[in-house]
């Protein structure tokens, strides 16, 4: 997975875009790790005869990003030029897809000639009909679909400790140590990772690591608001529930999804994220809209958590950064939004305490980051 880095890179890369009656918006930022392994898909409207579908695809790669940037660039196409998926059974075209483009890939000389430089990558994909969303999953990356503020279907993450994985990886003469295949790989699902899938008497999803997705199909609602697909960088500090409610808030102050995916990722850092982070939000016909109530209560928020750190600052003589976080961490503060807590409020109070302390860093230690 990489090493850190001293402090994170925190210059994100955003994408947007409209169509079939969506919005997206996407995050994606290197944060503490030495090197960037995400990669993403994403496009509305697709080729002749898919006009009205669209696809959404997230990527985190490990031990490199050659197999992440490879699947961004050619999963999609390997989905949809199958004979399945072009004859209508988008389900079985959806998996003979994902496990052609894992057989394609080892015998790319630049993917297999050192597995360990190449490594593999998660996925998790959507495909976004009139009247359909299928979701597959292959990995620790997650699809969560969001209806009235709160999650009501998940993607399962592939860990070696879930039952069913490890009896694979048993079946296949390996092992589960530390909660990794074989001690080393924390997915037991993975595109690439080919070091794990020798085994010549097991067929190509019997083995250590397995490219079979979990493939969920999910009617489309009038309620439905909206789609998260991001990596596990989001989902090891924020849960199902808290990326709902928190992005279910913030839609009633702005729509713009690209200031959302971005406050979704710095509030994860915030929350002591130390993984490369990305996120896809699929916003739908029934998501919520700005509302003036909601613009003018996150205004008065934002103007009482100035007020109480310039309280704390002078009445308790603070003048490092770090214990000022700590203090506010003590305060109840009311109206926080949902899900980010105070975390989220992150830039209110940097701003504050660089017009007090201009010369002052804004660097977070133990508080957030718990190393």
């Amino acid at each position: 997975m990489g090493g850190f880095l001293d402090k994170p890179k925190t210059i994100k890369h955003n994408d947007s875009g409209e169509g079939n009656k969506l919005l997206y918006g996407v995050s994606s930022m290197q944060g503490w790790r030495c090197e960037m392994e995400d990669a993403y898909y994403a496009r509305v409207g697709l080729a002749e005869g898919l006009d009205e579908w669209s696809f959404f695809a997230v990527f985190d790669g490990h031990a490199g990003c050659k197999v992440s940037e490879h699947c961004a660039k050619h999963l999609l196409d390997n989905i949809t030029s199958t004979e399945e998926f072009r004859n209508g059974d988008h389900v079985k075209g959806i998996r003979t897809g994902f496990l052609h483009i894992d057989e394609v890939m080892r015998k790319l000389p630049e993917l297999n000639q050192n597995a360990e430089k190449c490594g593999g990558t998660t996925a998790v994909c959507a495909f976004v009909s009139p009247t359909q969303v299928y979701i597959a999953n292959c990995g620790d990356s997650r699809a969560v679909l969001c209806r009235q503020g709160a999650p009501v279907f998940a993607t399962q993450d592939h860990k070696p400790i879930l039952p069913v994985e490890k009896e694979r990886i048993h079946n296949a003469g390996g092992s589960v140590m530390i909660k990794r295949v074989n001690g080393t790989l924390a997915v037991s699902r993975a595109l690439g990772d080919y070091d794990f899938k020798n085994v010549k008497e097991k067929g190509q999803c019997e083995q250590l690591v397995s490219p079979e997705p979990e493939i969920f199909c999910q009617s489309r609602q009038d309620m439905d608001e909206f789609l998260v697909l991001a990596c596990d960088g989001i989902w090891d500090v924020m849960s199902n529930e808290d990326v709902c409610s928190f992005i279910h808030s913030r839609l009633k102050i702005t729509n713009d999804l690209v200031t959302i995916a971005n406050q979704v990722i710095d509030t994860c850092l915030h929350k002591g994220s130390r993984d490369n982070m990305s996120i896809i939000i699929i916003a739908f016909p029934g998501a919520p809209k700005p509302t003036e109530e909601a613009l003018e209560a996150d205004k008065r928020l934002e103007k009482q958590i100035e007020e109480i750190t310039r309280e704390e600052i002078e009445t308790n003589r603070i003048t490092d950064y770090y214990e000022l976080l700590q203090a506010l961490q003590d305060r109840n503060i009311e109206g926080l939004p949902p899900g980010g807590g105070l975390h989220a409020k992150y830039p209110v109070i940097e701003r504050t305490f660089k017009e007090l302390f201009p010369d002052e860093k804004c660097e977070v230690r133990n508080l957030f980051y718990n190393f």
